[in-house]
């Protein structure tokens, strides 16, 4: 894993990988779409609103994934002081953001038909809330700090105080009494929703993933670029 924190070797694994991915995450998006919208069937109880989980839990999924791979990343630069693994860390935040965002947006979308509101303040929906806070905060910080050792540890840090509202979010439906559902995909008795509800919430899952990845190279390969060309232009003046 140490190898990969080579900024040249990172980029030319990207370029290699960057057209298979990105082709794969259009075909599992396409896929996971229709199956969403034309195979899987409507619920008894909730319609066709039910179609909206197939963005609004993936995207949940996404927004803990990339705050925990936030986490990890800055732990890695606090021990190893591998830039690349602060980069990752900042050029994740607006993604986790925007997945966040799309999630209290489609659960408010959700909730209102099925709840009678557009928001209630329960320990999960609070807790994705602060999780959106979190990212926020810490964009803002470090584009303030954007070239300063100090200010990327600081940032780091933040990050891995952050990671602590994760768990919160992953049980406050199993700790406490909430109108939000708990975990309906797998439970103890194992898989509890059916096949044509399964395949098209997994396929989007896979795909938002592949989105997460694809987009994370892009957006590392161009600091990447943009942190070389400020070190010429350094140079040269």
């Amino acid at each position: 894993m140490h190898s990969l924190a080579s900024p040249a070797r990172f980029i030319r694994l990207s370029d290699t990988l960057l057209p298979w991915l990105s082709v794969l995450t259009a075909l599992l998006l396409l896929f996971g779409v229709t199956e969403a919208l034309f195979v899987s069937p409507a619920d008894y109880q909730q319609g066709d609103t039910v179609r909206i989980m197939y963005v609004h839990v993936p995207s949940a999924w996404m927004s803990m994934m990339i705050y925990s791979v936030m986490a990890a990343a800055s732990a890695s630069f606090l021990i190893w002081k591998h830039t690349l693994a602060d980069v990752v860390a900042r050029v994740s935040a607006p993604l986790g953001a925007g997945f966040t965002a799309v999630t209290l947006a489609t659960g408010s979308l959700w909730g209102k038909p099925m709840w009678g509101t557009w928001w209630v303040w329960d320990a999960r929906l609070t807790s994705v809330l602060i999780l959106f806070f979190l990212y926020i905060g810490y964009i803002a910080l470090s584009d303030n700090y954007a070239h300063q050792e100090r200010g990327k540890k600081i940032c780091a840090v933040m990050a891995l105080v952050g990671f602590a509202n994760i768990p919160v979010i992953r049980f406050s439906v199993e700790w406490w009494n909430t109108l939000h559902q708990p975990a309906s995909l797998i439970r103890a008795g194992g898989v509890a929703i059916d096949g044509s509800m399964l395949v098209p919430l997994l396929s989007m899952g896979v795909a938002f993933t592949l989105l997460y990845i694809v987009l994370l190279m892009v957006r590392v390969k161009t600091a990447l670029i943009q942190q070389k060309i400020r070190r010429l232009q350094f140079t040269k003046s």
